[in-house]
């Protein structure tokens, strides 16, 4: 009888990726910064962002919010800018929606606070923790921050409207993005702004992910929002009081075509469909590697 070939080692146990005995140190070091990070890791990433604006202080979210108030509010400038200086062609919002995306790079890489991203990353700590004291303070920062936000957005608009800092074709550009943000019923208006607190709540859990990439994916996601014409309570703000401001559309108007429709549909959207979906993911995980005051 011929001898027997030997066994074959048990693969299955073989240490793989960084840690495989195949790679030199260098090697390893090599895999492991290429190495793909898990739901799991992303979900501690974004919790950690979450309890710290949990922990600052009123007057630190107030101010950042202000920050970010002002700061989308150049959103709605470079929008009508590109637009202005556009032929009027169905293919125009395809390039001016590019513009939108302006103040949302400032706000995310100046680390300034926003609604619809402060609605994901402070109820996914309250989310791990699952207890009242934990959903309070959810909501007393997203009470501070909307309101925070809310106030600059409305001086972008009535000084659009009321001075004379910017062309005649801008401010002409500026009320067709005013009209379409009120263009809409109330239902409608929720399920479009359902859909943009959804993209920028995808845009927050992607983010600790993309590296070197994080300016790309603010421009590709918040592009997506403005080309599909999907409302954002604090972008949109500064767009809808501008018609109030010129006459075009009343405070009820901003309040029941535009405002409340959207405030209810980004915070669905960004709220059930994105944190609730990404943290339901993980939980079991959680519940493996969570000391036993979260497993709830």
């Amino acid at each position: 009888m011929g001898e027997q070939a030997p066994e074959k080692p048990d693969q299955t146990d073989e240490q793989i990726g960084p840690d495989s005995p195949h790679l030199d140190e260098q090697q390893q070091e090599q895999a492991a910064s290429r190495a793909t990070i898990g739901p799991l890791v992303i979900h501690e990433v974004v919790r950690a962002q979450g309890v710290e604006e949990l922990e600052r202080s009123t007057r630190g979210l107030v101010w950042s919010g202000l920050a970010a108030g002002l700061s989308i509010g150049f959103s709605f400038l470079a929008d009508a800018t590109i637009m202005a200086a556009l032929p009027d062609r169905p293919w125009r919002p395809l390039i001016s929606s590019f513009g939108y995306s302006i103040g949302f790079l400032i706000v995310v890489l100046g680390q300034q606070q926003l609604f619809t991203e402060t609605t994901l990353t402070a109820l996914i700590p309250a989310l791990t923790e699952n207890t009242l004291a934990s959903y309070r303070r959810a909501a007393r920062v997203w009470g501070l921050v909307l309101c925070a936000n809310i106030l600059p957005t409305l001086l972008w608009g009535w000084v659009a409207a009321r001075s004379e800092l910017f062309p005649h074709a801008t401010i002409m550009a500026m009320r067709e993005l005013s009209d379409a943000s009120m263009a809409h019923g109330f239902w409608q208006t929720m399920g479009l702004a359902a859909l943009a607190g959804w993209l920028i709540g995808l845009m927050v859990w992607i983010l600790p992910a993309s590296g070197s990439a994080k300016p790309f994916m603010v421009i590709l996601l918040t592009y997506l929002v403005a080309m599909f014409g999907f409302p954002h309570i604090i972008a949109g703000s500064a767009e809808a009081f501008f018609g109030v401001m010129m006459g075009n559309a009343t405070i009820g108007d901003f309040l029941g075509r535009f405002f409340i429709p959207t405030l209810i549909g980004n915070m669905v959207g960004g709220t059930v469909l994105a944190a609730m979906f990404n943290h339901a993911q993980i939980k079991d995980e959680l519940k493996e590697s969570t000391p036993d005051k979260f497993r709830r």
